[in-house]
């Protein structure tokens, strides 16, 4: 079994006290729990644990409340977001003709699985449904760049011209 990677939690106090100010206003909200989380990811740019406990602590509600909500909801990401985001449309069109194999080769080649970072931070990958590219079945994306038609012959090119 793949160990997972852990990247250490490196928010700062400007963060913190930013979305402390947040949630002071977003507890007295009924339902506020959805925009607290929103707002955190907005500052952190994902929902670590460390942010996770800060908000069930304003809350007063249990962290695997949280961490549910933040776990079920495609919107949330728990860990951060490489700097070239790579993504792999595995939507029916693209699916059909070979997208999973595109998916399997760049989980080998950056040694991450779906939604995680490199230890560098160089590169996170998000498998992701239909693109709106179904012309150009199988599509892989990197920063919003699309790379269409490909194979898993093409990965490694690709993901080279980003180191």
């Amino acid at each position: 079994m793949k160990k997972k990677i852990v990247i250490p939690f490196e928010g700062t106090k400007e963060q913190e006290l930013q979305l402390k100010q947040e949630l002071a206003e977003l507890v007295k909200v009924p339902g506020g729990l959805m925009p607290a989380l929103q707002k955190a990811q907005e500052i952190y740019g994902y929902l670590p644990k460390e942010v996770q406990i800060m908000i069930a602590d304003a809350f007063g509600v249990p962290l695997s409340e949280v961490y549910g909500v933040v776990t079920f909801y495609s919107q949330f990401s728990l860990y951060p977001k490489g700097k070239y985001q790579v993504s792999v449309c595995l939507g029916t069109a693209c699916y059909v003709k070979g997208s999973g194999e595109i998916f399997d080769e760049l989980v080998n080649l950056l040694g991450i699985d779906n939604g995680e970072v490199t230890p560098d931070r160089k590169f996170s990958l998000d498998a992701t449904r239909c693109v709106g590219c179904c012309g150009l079945a199988p599509v892989m994306c990197v920063n919003g760049e699309v790379y269409g038609r490909i194979t898993a012959k093409d990965v490694k090119g690709i993901i080279e011209k980003y180191n």
